[in-house]
């Protein structure tokens, strides 16, 4: 909780499994079924929303320009996504692992980082993210 800004129900990191500042962080986000986007995604068949899974990824990306010593203190935010594909659904019971990779720092106030998340080492989502550092 010390490392991200997000609070329940937003905060859709569990655990830190790695982290290199600036380089990379992995991360475990438990899916469990009292998760209240259930209530309506979907009853009978619930499903986590697409764009959770991809925040879930910035979260963890978030945790790599966080923690950079030389950035200054503040909110990154979303900034934009490229090239996100969904290979497979995710439901509760599955624990995803997210590895997020730095690609660029830009003057100081702009990241772009590349994401995964699997289940079972089963690749469910990948992309580019974007952060833009708020004033």
């Amino acid at each position: 909780m010390g490392l991200l800004p997000h609070r329940y129900p937003f905060a859709l990191v569990d655990r830190v499994v790695e982290h290199a500042p600036g380089q990379k962080a992995v991360a475990i986000k438990n899916v469990t079924l009292n998760e209240p986007q259930f209530q309506g995604h979907f009853p009978e068949r619930p499903l986590m929303p697409g764009v959770l899974i991809v925040e879930a990824m910035a979260q963890v990306g978030g945790l790599i320009v966080s923690q950079m010593p030389d950035l200054p203190k503040g909110l990154f935010v979303f900034a934009g996504i490229d090239s996100v594909r969904f290979r497979r659904p995710v439901v509760p019971g599955d624990q995803l692992l997210i590895s997020c990779e730095l690609i660029s720092i830009k003057r100081k106030r702009f990241g772009k980082v590349r994401g995964e998340a699997k289940v079972d080492d089963q690749l469910v989502c990948s992309g580019d993210l974007m952060f833009s550092l708020v004033d």
